[in-house]
């Protein structure tokens, strides 16, 4: 699979992220659908379908990360550089760690080969794994939003 790695000042100059008005109202809403993906992950794994809990566990990331841009005032054209974003306005003001985008980065390819390979079957374990890291994920971007709103 070739990757796609954009920086973030590419991701501004193709407008790939876009201003928006800063909206807290959007930023919760992004956080109540994180957590109802959530939801749906929990459901998926108990259920035995895997592909579709490693999809839900990426769109908790998705939104939870989402939810920081529209704080922000930002709105993405790209599930990339959503990551950029973060890395740009947050990882290098030390104010998020690097792993949590290595990760964001990692669900999303996982995403894509789960909906566009003829190959990906994800497993229980694997399934698990991405469970808890998107509860933690979820947990940082609501610390993040949190802590950035005060």
């Amino acid at each position: 699979m070739k990757k796609l790695k954009f920086d973030y000042n590419e991701c501004l100059k193709k407008d790939l992220l876009k201003r928006i008005p800063k909206s807290t109202i959007k930023a919760e809403n992004s956080i109540r659908t994180a957590k109802k993906w959530l939801e749906e992950a929990n459901k998926n794994l108990e259920h035995g379908s895997y592909n579709s809990c490693i999809l839900n566990c990426y769109l908790v990331m998705f939104h939870s990360a989402r939810a920081i841009l529209y704080k922000d005032g930002y709105r993405e054209k790209s599930h990339a550089c959503i990551a950029r974003y973060l890395e740009h306005n947050y990882v290098k003001k030390g104010i998020l760690k690097q792993k949590h985008i290595n990760l964001l980065d990692h669900h999303r390819e996982l995403r894509h080969q789960d909906q566009y390979s003829f190959e990906f079957f994800a497993t229980k374990e694997e399934c698990e794994q991405a469970l808890k890291t998107a509860k933690e994920f979820l947990t940082e971007m609501n610390k993040l939003l949190k802590k950035t709103l005060s």
